[in-house]
This record gives structure tokens, sequence and C-alpha cells, in this order.
């Protein structure tokens, strides 16, 4: 059974969420969703991931050849690092991507090149592997508002820019839910307070879009959802706060970023600026939570994210510049 692997967790409504291992325990998800016999991946975590999400659909019961979709909400390494491995396996999986991420996934060339850029190449090799590429004609590419079928069950998909050009989300009728990707920001389970979970922006480089990414934020709540599938991490519910919580950060992070692009030009001050003052709101809004880690803990936890956050806010700063 799938409850016996330490690494799956089922929830409800046929959905298990799968700990790929990446980075930390409770850090990177990948979603089986299992409907009628047939299943779908979202997400897949990197190549090393592979092994747990293989293991978590033989404990689901789920032949390898009634796996119909792998879905990458977006194609950054630790969503879709895993994609090609994975397929190679699954003899009748198409993979279901945004139009604006599926030539990367085709030939990742560019992809694993832009990654390197961001965190160098010697630490894309160690963290993701040697990339995978997906045969052209095993990849279906969404539209806004378009639904797949999953053995009945109705998959909807909507474009939601502002992370990244090339992200969708995915509304499950069935759980009322969304897969959010990074859309709908970060939750960690360490953060979590008798108020419930605590979320965060994450606007990693290179295609953070503040404005755009609000109004994504806004039509995954003018849903109504009843919860929150996040690749970071897990299952979340009480949508309407959550996504409050989210923007108000955000609307921080950008007063932020513009007050310090007057003062302090493109660089290492800024960088660090920028670092400093992030990491200000996120724990003034984690104590508001009534979170009582050490800061020291909390530094910890964040330190990846406050350097990507960081990052990609400074490339959106440097754009607005040209």
């Amino acid at each position: 059974m799938l409850a016996s692997l330490p690494f799956a967790q089922p929830l409800d409504h046929g959905i298990h969420v799968i700990d790929t291992g990446f980075h930390r325990p409770m850090f990177d998800a990948s979603y089986l969703i299992v409907e009628n016999g047939r299943a779908a991946f979202v997400d897949t975590g990197t190549n090393s991931s592979v092994p747990r999400l293989l293991a978590a659909l033989g404990a689901a019961g789920v032949a390898l050849e009634a796996v119909d979709y792998v879905i990458a909400t977006h194609v950054h390494l630790d969503h879709a690092g895993g994609v090609g491995l994975l397929m190679q396996q699954l003899p009748s999986a198409r993979l279901v991507v945004h139009p604006h991420g599926a030539r990367h996934l085709i030939e990742p060339g560019q992809l694993t090149r832009s990654a390197g850029g961001v965190y160098g190449e010697d630490e894309v090799l160690r963290a993701y592997g040697r990339i995978v590429p997906v045969p052209a004609a095993r990849v279906l590419c969404t539209e806004d508002g378009m639904t797949l079928d999953l053995a009945g069950r109705p998959l909807t998909f909507l474009d939601t820019p502002g992370h990244a050009r090339h992200h969708h989300c995915i509304w499950d009728a069935r759980s009322r839910g969304w897969f959010t990707g990074d859309t709908f920001g970060l939750s960690y389970r360490e953060f979590d307070t008798p108020k419930g979970a605590w979320v965060m922006p994450t606007t990693t480089p290179v295609q953070f879009e503040p404005e755009a990414l609000r109004r994504s934020v806004q039509r995954l709540l003018a849903y109504e959802p009843a919860c929150l599938y996040l690749t970071h991490y897990g299952r979340v519910a009480d949508a309407p706060r959550l996504g409050a919580l989210l923007l108000a950060q955000m609307d921080e992070m950008v007063a932020l970023a513009l007050a310090l692009s007057a003062t302090l030009p493109a660089g290492r001050e800024r960088h660090a600026a920028l670092m400093q003052g992030f990491g200000a709101i996120y724990l003034k809004h984690l104590r508001e939570h009534g979170c009582t880690l050490a800061q020291a803990r909390i530094d910890e936890l964040l330190a990846l994210d406050l350097e990507l956050n960081a990052q990609g806010t400074a490339v959106w700063l440097n754009r607005r510049q040209r």
C-alpha cells in the first residue's frame, strides 16, 4: 500500500503526495492522481526522484502503462527535471506542458544552460543530473482554459504567468483544488502554527513579473478553492487568508526593491540589501503568524529561497530599467 512508503502520503479524492527527496524532506513534491485505474503525475522532481515516483505508482496498484499524463506545472528543474527519465518508463504517457516550455523539455540544452547561469554548471549536474529529452510526438501543449479527461475526471489548465511565462496551474474539480506549482508561492510545514499554514512568494530568476503574478493568484482565488496542492510543499487550505498573505508580502518585496533601485546600482551591494530586506519581511510575517522557531533556524530554512528571490527580483529590476 502506498501509505507504507515513508516518502508518500495518500490524501483524498485519489490524490497522493510524494516527497521527491530533493534538497531536504518536505521541500519538493510530486502528486499522483489515480482515477478509475488510470493515473497522472503532476510535477516530477529531478532524475533522482524517479525511483520514488515509480515506487509510489506500484504501491498504488497502478501499472506503468496506465499512466496517461505527466504534467509539468512549469519547466524549472525542481519541477520537471525528471520528466524525460520518468516517461521512459511510462509507455502510454503524454507530457502535458505549457506551450512556452515545451521546447525546453524536447531539447533541454538551453534549459540546463539557463539553470547553470543561476546555480553554476557543476551544481546543476550534481543536483539534477543529465536531463533526458522527451520526443516531440509525446508532448501535448496546453491552452488557457483547456480541459483534459483523466478516465472521466476533468483537469482544467489556466495560463498563470508571473513566476514564469511557461507556467500553468491545474484545476481539479473533484477535489476543488489547484495544483499550483510555484504560482501560489511556498509553504513549508516547519512554519505551520495553530493558525495554520504560512506562505511566501517565490520570485526566482528569470521571469518574475509582479503584476502578472498578482493577476494569476487572483484567478486561482476566484474559483474559491477548497485546497491548493503546492509543489513546495504539500496540500494547504484556507486559500483566502493565504492569498492575502502572499500578495501582501509580494507588495512589500516590490516596494523595497524599487526603493533600493533608486539608490543602489545593480551589483553585490544591492543584492545583499535585497536579501536582508526580504529576510526581514518574511521574519515579520512569520512572527505575526506565531512561528517560534529561532531566527537562525528560519534563516537556514529560507537560505536558498532568499538567494533566489533576490536574484529573480534583481532581474526584474534590471529589465524595468532598460
